[in-house]
């Protein structure tokens, strides 16, 4: 049936679905063929698909100013002296992580006046794509190879032996991926580099101005940029490409394309799926993550010390949890269950329409019902398990990675590194609201041996049972860290043994559920794979779901109604920031130096023109690109190329768009360049960075 099937790719490629929404999409950044070029240049590009991506010509495309940062976020070469700008809330754990009591460069911002003062950034990567290689009969090869040697099908063994391969004969960093649930397979090779230092940095005020109570809104007032410079050889990298910055602005209906390195979506999931994120997973996650945060916000809000030391970790909760609560209702909202379900409907009568798919995918529909319907009951309960036990506490992961080290020296370190960066008292309000939800949720099969033994002396008295856990811990004190004799202490440590009392083999195990969920996970991949070869045999375009290679999306700047009778323009200005400023509240106060040049209304050369002279300044702007998580940072590029905002979040009504794309919906939030710009001249005073960057 494959050779049939395959059959009909070499029309499909040139033909464009009727059914899609030509803003929707994130295209492979190799595969701009004529279909998606001619529905490009349709927008308003003037670049042909050779102007965007081309191997053979290195330093000529504008992909080569594009990198990866750590495959999390993008970021985009903006001079020939190696500066990357990014998002601020990309490297929000990068400038936290070199900030001190003393110098907060979170609330400070950072300003690098000369290169002398360009902080080493530990621990950080940067990869530029080279090149990418189909590699989907290799993979097949080694499939097929590996089951006539009678051995187990490993995708890391295979993943393994091409990466070496090409790595060898490129010189290069190669990573495997696999698209369509495996129907294709490239390796992307990538030049690495690993000294990275922070440049420019604004405070929190400017570069996450709204906070959480703004995160995935329109209208949006913050200058999310941050900028690196990467260095070669303990030098200012000197790249093959970097983008030209456009003072030139833009207006409702411009052109607009964003690449970058979305992470993960899962537009091909089935009805099962979703009503299995829906109704088991995303409400129990949505609760506890919810009251963790307000938990740590209570302290935060009143002593600065410890806002500085739980920053990042709410930042990285608090965007997920508003993320998936967002999810959750979007689902409801947009039906996307119900879309599924029509999905399924064309898939029934295409699978029924011909004998070889009848036999291979005849019963998929009904077997995939069955087998989340099987393992429901169990997965709700590792969620909980999850987000009590395994990540209720900031200090119960360092008491984990301290026992796995397996040295008393090494664990004592990684112990008081964990003293140093949590409080005692979040610590002990967040332990004890994790041991309520799991013993009140969970029942008694679960618990190990010492877990019942606690439940037995302390009953459902949870304050008393979270003094015992604390205060005959080793994290109680750095005294008690530093008497350490033997890796015997933390196995006594009570805490450490509660957290690992119950492992999840436990869950896995019962009622062979391993197994039940493993055929779940086979089914869903199979029904992507039906999917993909359905629309390929109608002579639909499609992309593949994101994987965090290089990918590029296109659409228009433009407004939207976000609900019936409502309607939001394209752009924000500096008046909306001072309209929201809020002394009392952290997220939406402003620094003296801040409040008064946005009074001051002297925008420069930086400003947008009205007539002969320079008006206003716009702060954000909103397109229809199609993006996901690890877009953030992506360079937001007009018709001809150029720089003119970063993406740095989607909208509310978006929030949905890992598993479904709405039309009309789907914005992607971006901060313009000519603000980033305003800020690192006006605020900062960075003449020398200015002087870096080519302008057209």
């Amino acid at each position: 049936m494959m050779k049939i099937l395959k059959g009909f790719l070499s029309l499909a490629v040139l033909l464009v679905s009727v059914s899609m929404h030509a803003d929707e999409g994130m295209w492979l950044i190799q595969d701009i063929n004529a279909a998606l070029e001619k529905n490009m240049k349709a927008r308003g590009l003037k670049l042909s698909a050779k102007e965007i991506y081309n191997a053979d010509a290195p330093g000529t495309a504008v992909s080569d100013a594009v990198v990866s940062i750590g495959f999390y976020c993008t970021g985009s070469l903006i001079s020939d002296n190696g500066l990357v700008i990014t998002n601020h809330h990309c490297a929000y754990s990068n400038i936290a992580a070199l900030s001190t009591p003393e110098h907060d460069y979170l609330e400070e911002g950072y300003w690098a006046m000369t290169s002398e003062q360009e902080l080493p950034v530990e621990g950080e990567s940067m990869y530029f794509l080279k090149r990418v290689f189909e590699v989907t009969d290799e993979v097949a090869a080694l499939k097929k190879q590996l089951d006539e040697d009678g051995k187990p099908l490993s995708m890391r063994k295979i993943a393994s032996s091409l990466e070496k391969r090409y790595s060898e004969s490129t010189g290069l960093r190669c990573i495997l991926s696999e698209m369509w649930a495996g129907e294709k397979a490239y390796i992307s090779a990538y030049k690495v580099y690993t000294d990275i230092r922070l440049v420019a940095a604004p405070p929190v005020c400017i570069g996450y101005f709204g906070g959480e109570g703004d995160n995935f809104t329109w209208p949006r007032h913050n200058c999310d940029f941050t900028i690196y410079r990467i260095y070669e050889n303990g030098v200012p990298l000197q790249g093959e490409k970097n983008l030209k910055v456009s003072l030139k602005g833009y207006s409702p209906g411009s052109f607009t394309m964003v690449i970058g390195y979305p992470g993960r979506t899962d537009r091909y999931a089935s009805s099962s799926e979703i009503d299995y994120q829906e109704k088991v997973v995303l409400p129990v996650s949505n609760e506890i993550r919810g009251n963790q945060l307000k938990i740590m916000a209570r302290r935060m809000d009143v002593d600065p010390v410890v806002r500085l030391k739980y920053s990042d970790r709410y930042f990285s909760i608090s965007n997920s949890q508003v993320n998936n609560v967002g999810m959750a209702q979007c689902y409801k909202r947009f039906r996307v269950k119900d879309e599924k379900v029509a999905q399924e409907k064309q898939l029934r009568s295409w699978i029924g329409g011909g004998s070889t798919r009848s036999d291979r995918w005849g019963n998929l529909l009904e077997d995939l019902d069955r087998a989340y319907s099987k393992t429901a009951a169990v997965e709700r309960d590792k969620v909980i398990f999850r987000e009590t036990i395994l990540r209720g506490t900031v200090i119960g992961t360092y008491l984990l990675r301290a026992w796995n080290s397996k040295d008393v020296k090494r664990a004592k370190e990684v112990l008081l590194s964990g003293l140093a960066e949590t409080d005692p008292a979040v610590e002990k309000d967040l332990l004890e609201y994790a041991l309520r939800e799991y013993f009140t949720n969970l029942d008694n099969y679960y618990y190990g041996p010492y877990q019942r033994w606690i439940q037995d002396r302390f009953g459902y008295d949870f304050t008393a049972m979270t003094e015992y856990l604390w205060s005959n811990s080793l994290v109680s004190s750095k005294s008690r860290i530093e008497a350490m004799e033997s890796m015997d202490d933390l196995k006594d440590d009570p805490l450490r043994k509660f957290i690992s009392d119950s492992p999840i083999s436990v869950f896995n195990e019962r009622n062979g559920h391993q197994q039940d969920w493993a055929r779940a996970g086979e089914l869903e991949t199979e029904y992507k794979r039906a999917i993909y070869w359905m629309r390929l045999h109608k002579g639909e375009l499609q992309y593949p779901d994101a994987n965090s290679t290089m990918r590029i999306s296109y659409g228009r700047v433009g407004g939207f109604s976000p609900n019936d009778g409502v309607w939001q323009d394209w752009y924000t200005t500096p008046a909306g920031i001072l309209q929201k400023y809020d002394p009392s509240n952290h997220d939406y106060n402003l620094n003296s130096r801040q409040k008064y040049l946005l009074e001051k209304d002297n925008w420069g050369r930086w400003g947008f023109r009205v007539g002969k002279r320079r008006h206003g300044m716009i702060v954000d702007f909103i397109s229809d690109n199609d993006i996901a998580g690890g877009n953030s940072g992506s360079p937001v590029l007009n018709e001809e190329g150029d720089l003119i905002g970063l993406a740095f979040d989607g909208n509310l009504e978006s929030l949905a768009s890992d598993t479904s794309y709405t039309e009309g919906y789907n914005k992607c939030i971006n901060t313009d360049i000519r603000f980033v710009m305003w800020v690192l001249d006006k605020y900062a005073g960075m003449k020398r960075i200015i002087k870096e960057i080519e302008f057209s």
